[in-house]
């Protein structure tokens, strides 16, 4: 039961509008006055819980408690041993004695390529009642450090996961969109080209560069970047044009250039 809609206040409710909510209530559903007993106790748990600072913080953000050191266990995935912090989470209480689920936490590495496409992953659990096979699914367009909550995964509890994306040695990632470096001979940035790039999704695109482009200039391409989470959009691509004087350049080239130059 949500405290906040038992006494009909929203979430950023100031004390006296709780309080007031709480009297109105409860001289509605005092059983004194032939109320209804569990009615009239779940507004007066409420009350108790959201009146108190320190109580309501806590339910509003209620965090689980592990035993010990981060040392004490490890993570991973694929048959990897997660050890005890599944056994060490701290089952609060709610305010009628009933358990809440428990809240366990870990983190999964994923590629940026599994970022893109979306992707399962196995997760082999030692806990308290044994070995335990979980499969997640890893959303397109997850992000470094993106949390996800998956219920009732484990002892019908939540399983908060945490993504760590892992470098990518050819892609930089800034928030949908993303970086990298294209090499070119300065010979093609004078009199232009037509240079093949093939995207993270393995798509080949003819990317036309124009006679007299500048280096290091940074060529946009609009739409093959990231997936955007819960919508059909995709960040961009970037190239940062990189040049390089070919080691097979004629030297009748050379001459031309400098010739140009001095004129």
């Amino acid at each position: 039961m949500d405290h906040y809609v038992t006494l009909g206040v929203a979430k950023n409710a100031t004390p006296d509008e709780i309080k007031k909510a709480y009297r109105k209530l409860a001289s509605q559903h005092h059983p004194d006055k032939g109320g209804d007993k569990d009615k009239f106790q779940e507004i007066q748990s409420a009350y108790d819980t959201l009146s108190d600072p320190q109580k309501r913080a806590q339910y509003d953000n209620p965090q689980p408690q592990m035993h010990g050191m981060p040392g004490n266990f490890q993570w991973g995935v694929h048959g990897v041993d997660f050890g005890d912090i599944f056994n060490s989470v701290f089952q609060q209480n709610s305010p009628f004695g009933q358990p809440r689920k428990p809240i366990f936490r870990t983190r999964v590495d994923v590629t940026l390529d599994e970022a893109y496409t979306g992707t399962n992953k196995i997760l082999e659990l030692n806990t308290q009642q044994g070995k335990k096979v979980i499969d997640i699914a890893v959303p397109k367009g997850v992000n470094n450090h993106d949390q996800m909550r998956y219920n009732n995964v484990i002892n019908n509890g939540i399983l908060v996961v945490e993504f760590n994306v892992l470098p990518d040695l050819r892609f930089d990632r800034k928030g949908h969109d993303l970086y990298c470096n294209q090499s070119i001979s300065v010979l093609d940035l004078l009199a232009g080209s037509l240079l093949t790039f093939i995207t993270i999704n393995k798509k080949e695109l003819n990317v036309t560069i124009k006679p007299k482009t500048q280096p290091y200039v940074q060529i946009k391409l609009p739409g093959y970047g990231m997936p955007i989470p819960n919508t059909d959009r995709y960040g961009d691509q970037y190239l940062l044009l990189k040049p390089y004087i070919p080691d097979n350049i004629h030297q009748d080239i050379i001459d031309s250039i400098l010739r140009n130059r001095t004129q």
